[in-house]
């Protein structure tokens, strides 16, 4: 079993072009579905059936899993077994049945434009961190990039000069607008920095440390996290919370969501139209607060 796993995930790895963390899940999934196949003496994928996964997943909720890990595991084993079919290891996909029952989705929080005015003011100081971490705040809000297309940035990709932000994905290019503090502190940031850009591989990257090596995703984390706590801004602030404010605060302002959909890069719609509901929760939450005859 353990062959057929390895040949899956060299399979995502080589010809998906998958993440690590999505190889790094599919992996743990398929792993441990195979140890309970184990357990019951199945020593063969191409033994199981519709049966054999639901009790599986019967098993899994009654320790407790979430909806959502539920939902990753079952199109973790779906994707498997359409690479053992493909392969002629299994004769059929017992997966293609399989139904998960879905969580209502939680809105994601999100900052009022007051809070985001706070946190981008923390960085104040004069010096290379200071103006690197309002750069990275700015763009952040500027353009509601995720945190790992953030520190992925190279220094080609924000145009100065036009105020526009490449966001070089696998198989497409987003073209963000940025509004002009934002171009202003990455200016300045590139003034600070340029004697740490040096002639090795990570010379391309825009946000570096004081080695002149790329920033991490965990580096920027705990660097929003310092200023969301020094701001004394309330609730768990994190780089997403100001990729959906950003979000949110488009279409208060009357963005159409077709045109989020693309700055956020989002493939369905239906992931953008969440936005929508917070808006329209919001509206409802000052009406009923501020109306007389709503009391």
């Amino acid at each position: 079993m353990d062959e057929y796993i390895n040949g899956y995930i060299k399979y995502l790895e080589e010809w998906k072009s998958a993440s690590p963390s999505t190889l790094q899940s599919y992996r743990r999934d398929v792993s441990q579905f195979a140890q309970y196949l184990k357990n019951l003496g199945i020593i063969s994928f191409d033994a199981v059936n519709s049966n054999t996964l639901q009790e599986y997943m019967e098993h899994m909720t009654s320790m407790g899993k979430s909806s959502s890990t539920l939902s990753r595991f079952s199109a973790s084993i779906r994707s498997f077994y359409q690479y053992l079919v493909s392969q002629g290891i299994a004769k059929l996909n017992p997966a293609t049945a399989m139904k998960v029952k879905r969580e209502k989705r939680a809105l994601p929080e999100i900052l009022s434009s007051a809070d985001v005015e706070i946190l981008l003011k923390q960085p104040s100081g004069n010096d290379f961190k200071n103006y690197r971490d309002k750069a990275m705040l700015e763009i952040l809000y500027a353009t509601g990039i995720r945190v790992t297309e953030l520190v992925s940035l190279n220094i080609c990709d924000v145009n100065l000069q036009i105020c526009l932000l490449y966001c070089r994905g696998k198989e497409k290019t987003r073209v963000i607008p940025i509004y002009p503090a934002a171009i202003k502190a990455v200016a300045e940031y590139l003034e600070q920095a340029k004697g740490l850009f040096s002639s090795n591989d990570t010379s391309k990257a825009l946000f570096v440390n004081l080695s002149g090596n790329r920033l991490t995703r965990q580096g920027f984390w705990k660097i929003i996290k310092v200023y969301s706590e020094k701001g004394g801004i309330k609730g768990h602030i994190t780089p997403h919370t100001l990729r959906h404010s950003f979000a949110a605060h488009l279409l208060e302002n009357g963005a159409d969501l077709k045109s989020i959909q693309e700055m956020l890069g989002h493939a369905d719609i239906s992931s953008t139209q969440i936005y929508a509901q917070i808006v329209k929760n919001r509206y409802l939450e000052v009406y009923n607060k501020c109306h007389p005859k709503a009391q």
